[in-house]
């Protein structure tokens, strides 16, 4: 394996990191082929224009190399490649579908909304950001192939689903066995399943589009996207919709990596129950713009208060972890801790964090706790390094 913290110092320590004004999340474009591959019956093309541009991050030029980054999230699924400029391109789709009547009716209200989908055990499929929409106007929840960090054992259709997901978003290699770094969790702590499954599959699908698939600690791809200024040493946290994932690196060694089983997904079901309302719906209404410093009405609240009840749950575990560790390194200076995922990109986040942080007694001086630059992108950056990396 390639020398991760050399190219990444190389790449990124005189980057300076612009984001492109389109932010939007791609559009997932479906064809016959794809349909084809899972036996689907019948698929139609959206008849509105779709925008598929992805956000670009421009670094610093390099040499133009093989190599992939895939974040495999929850709640969205994001893939990175560096182009011909030498700009890392970023994809993201959400990691969700839901299955509605194969009639008449549904197949032309469908295609009038210009809505995708494709038919699979002789249901309507619709992938991805419509799905949520479409769950958030009839109240239903989404159908999510992955649950709480891995592959959800509850989902028939989970497989096909993914794979139809990751042939649109990383397309063909760019010749036959091109490197793929992919995210998976670390072991979870407070949950009796491991990961050994969901790194297989995923291992698999990739190698069935040609890839030659390799896994990194999600809280580790946090470290190389993000404390490159600090010499790769700190605490990366993947606040994901499934899980949080924590490492502990110094100098680009991880130290300590665990999981826990709560992440934007518990938030979501329990704002649901209390509130009365499907987990879509609660999502949705946590991804509308709150602040957690100022919440307004008791919906607002309900989300502010199991934000703090999570943070203060990771940051407790992270403490313990740390107390309990033998092998844990003797940190000379102040460390960053970093956060990035979609469930860290809510208003307030870094406040309340700090808030929780100060209530209990960190074994270690911390210098700053802040956001990644681009949260729901850091992971699969991460990813990317570790590929270019071994690319080289």
């Amino acid at each position: 394996m390639g020398d991760f913290a050399d190219y990444a110092r190389k790449d990124f320590d005189k980057k300076n990191v612009v984001a492109s004004a389109n932010n939007e999340e791609a559009d997932v474009q479906f064809n016959v082929e794809d349909a084809k591959a899972f036996s689907a019956e019948d698929t139609v093309a959206t008849t509105t224009g779709t925008d598929t541009s992805a956000p670009v991050v421009t670094t610093s030029s390099t040499p133009v190399t093989l190599g992939r980054g895939l974040d495999v999230g929850t709640a969205n699924l994001v893939s990175s490649f560096q182009d011909n400029s030498g700009n890392v391109n970023l994809k993201i789709q959400r990691n969700a579908f839901i299955d509605i009547d194969c009639d008449d009716y549904t197949r032309n209200m469908l295609t009038r909304l210009g809505v995708q989908y494709v038919v699979v055990n002789g249901r309507m499929v619709v992938v991805g950001d419509p799905a949520f929409e479409l769950a958030n106007i009839f109240n239903r929840n989404t159908r999510r192939p992955m649950k709480e960090g891995m592959i959800s054992p509850d989902e028939a259709d989970a497989l096909p689903i993914e794979k139809m997901l990751l042939e649109t978003l990383l397309e063909k290699p760019k010749q036959p066995g091109e490197i793929c770094y992919y995210s998976v969790p670390a072991e979870p702590i407070d949950a009796d399943m491991n990961v050994v499954y969901h790194q297989g599959v995923f291992g698999g699908l990739l190698k069935g589009l040609g890839y030659e698939p390799k896994p990194l600690v999600e809280g580790h791809a946090v470290v190389f996207s993000e404390l490159a200024q600090d010499d790769f040493t700190g605490i990366g946290i993947s606040c994901g919709g499934g899980m949080f994932n924590v490492c502990v690196s110094y100098k680009s060694i991880p130290a300590l990596s665990f999981s826990t089983s709560r992440g934007g997904d518990w938030i979501d079901r329990n704002v649901a129950s209390v509130l009365g309302c499907s987990a879509s719906r609660a999502c949705g209404l946590k991804e509308k713009g709150i602040d957690l410093t100022n919440p307004q009405g008791r919906e607002e609240e309900a989300v502010e208060i199991y934000y703090r009840n999570l943070i203060s749950y990771t940051l407790k575990n992270i403490k313990e972890r740390f107390e309990s560790s033998s092998s844990m390194p003797s940190f000379p200076e102040p460390i960053s801790i970093v956060c990035a995922g979609g469930t860290s990109m809510i208003g307030g986040f870094t406040e309340v964090f700090q808030q929780e942080f100060e209530k209990i007694q960190f074994p270690i001086a911390v210098k700053e706790i802040r956001l990644a630059e681009d949260p729901l992108y850091s992971v699969s950056k991460g990813c990317l390094v570790a590929a270019l990396s071994e690319s080289v």
